[in-house]
């Protein structure tokens, strides 16, 4: 399935090395502002080759509106955006054609479909996130008319975890790092991967602030679990933690459970989600992602027929997928919010009827 959501939907469409990519945004009240510099910005937040730390591929991602906005505002019909592919060295990927890339979507495709593309992974690169940064800017807008503010940076690099937790500072990091002191060492340490022509994970931390109490629809489309499946479903994503996380089941219930006072919570150890719903604190999400895959190294693999062989990648790589991958996990914590949002307007009779003014 492409299409993400129940109310507030997208779908991507393209591959890494075809004539474009892009997405189609659905559910969009009509008479929404449509800041289309605000979308370049997101973009221009997560392009690649703007420093050492990322693959060096040089893509403008210059997005264009085709549907769904007139004169600024949004119809309330579908908004259709397209990103066109303007930096493409197929040929780099021409020695792999028939090898199956270690730690790679190549060998699952090639299995499900019969067929794979091979030129830079097709529909499996991370060049299709571009597009749902797109979608998330349109997410964020809606959010923005309620208050709800999303932020993101990397909170970890390989063994190295931030102890401070600074959002402006990641905002001015060449890797987004959000504790300042750690910053130059975990820049180090892309940089002897990237030297090694290896790779290295990390984590990215998103904060969403200001989300309102009720949002999440219990048993099967929790908040945590909405989030949770829109991060996996991230490429490199491998694992998701909110609040405590998996610490949680270090601790006591005494430890873990976050007092009430009249004024607020005591602790946010929830993250602010309980029982599936936002409870009106910070969401606080973690989101691991493994070693950029593809490596210069040579390693051992078989190739279309079952023979044992070798692979030696050429192209153009992330050393680190982290920094990049905050930005569309955090476009992605905004489209879930959307979606929720549009859900919880008629949860209630008086919502229906203040709709309606009866």
């Amino acid at each position: 399935m492409n299409q993400f959501g129940k109310r507030f939907t997208f779908m991507t469409f393209g591959e890494s090395h075809g004539k474009a990519i892009g997405c189609i945004v659905d559910g969009v009240p009509a008479g929404m502002a449509i800041d289309e510099a605000f979308i370049q910005a997101e973009l221009d937040r997560r392009r690649p080759g703007q420093n050492k730390y990322t693959t060096q591929r040089k893509e403008e991602d210059r997005v264009e509106i085709l549907s769904g906005v007139f004169e600024g505002v949004s119809t309330g019909t579908p908004i259709a955006m397209v990103i066109y592919n303007t930096n493409q060295k197929s040929g780099d990927y021409s020695a792999i054609k028939d090898i199956f890339r270690p730690g790679h979507a190549d060998f699952g495709y090639f299995h499900k479909y019969g067929l794979r593309d091979y030129r830079g992974g097709g529909r499996s690169s991370a060049r299709e996130t571009a597009a749902r940064v797109a979608a998330g800017a349109i997410a964020k807008m809606l959010c923005q008319e309620v208050g709800i503010k999303f932020m993101s940076g990397v909170v970890q690099v390989g063994g190295s975890r931030a102890t401070q937790i600074d959002f402006a500072f990641a905002q001015k990091s060449e890797i987004f790092a959000l504790d300042a002191s750690l910053e130059e060492h975990q820049k180090s340490l892309i940089d002897e991967a990237r030297k090694n022509h290896d790779s290295i994970g990390g984590a990215a931390l998103v904060r969403i602030q200001n989300a309102p109490i009720g949002l999440g629809e219990p048993l099967y489309y929790r908040l945590d679990a909405a989030l949770a499946d829109a991060m996996m479903g991230i490429n490199a994503v491998k694992g998701v933690e909110i609040g405590e996380g998996t610490r949680a089941s270090t601790l006591h219930g005494s430890q873990n459970n976050d007092a009430i006072a009249p004024e607020g919570f005591a602790t946010n150890h929830a993250g602010g989600i309980l029982g599936g719903i936002s409870n009106g604190e910070a969401i606080d999400i973690y989101v691991y992602f493994k070693p950029t895959p593809s490596i210069f190294i040579e390693q051992q693999t078989i190739n279309t027929d079952h023979e044992a062989t070798t692979c030696k990648l050429e192209g153009r790589h992330d050393p680190f997928v982290a920094a990049r991958g905050s930005v569309v996990a955090e476009s992605m914590a905004a489209l879930v919010i959307a979606d929720m949002l549009l859900l919880n307007m008629g949860r209630t009779l008086k919502g229906v009827k203040n709709y309606y003014g009866n």
